[in-house]
């Protein structure tokens, strides 16, 4: 005999909701994937600027030993 407390439904597992196609980043009315893009290339950027500028600390100060 079926257990009475399960349901036929249950043992069905449900679909997947189907994925909609992402939207754009909106901000103000303009596109924000791109000023994304170019925050991202300044910080990569600055970054590397201000890691460079610690090595040349590092070169400068073992210079003088």
């Amino acid at each position: 005999m079926a257990d009475p407390t399960t349901t036929a439904d249950a043992a069905v597992p449900a679909a997947a909701p189907a994925r909609a196609k992402q939207a754009k980043t909106i901000d103000a009315g303009k596109q924000a994937n791109r000023r994304i893009g170019v925050r991202l290339v300044i910080y990569t950027v600055a970054t590397h600027a201000f890691a460079g500028f610690i090595l040349l600390l590092f070169e400068l100060g073992n210079r003088n030993k």
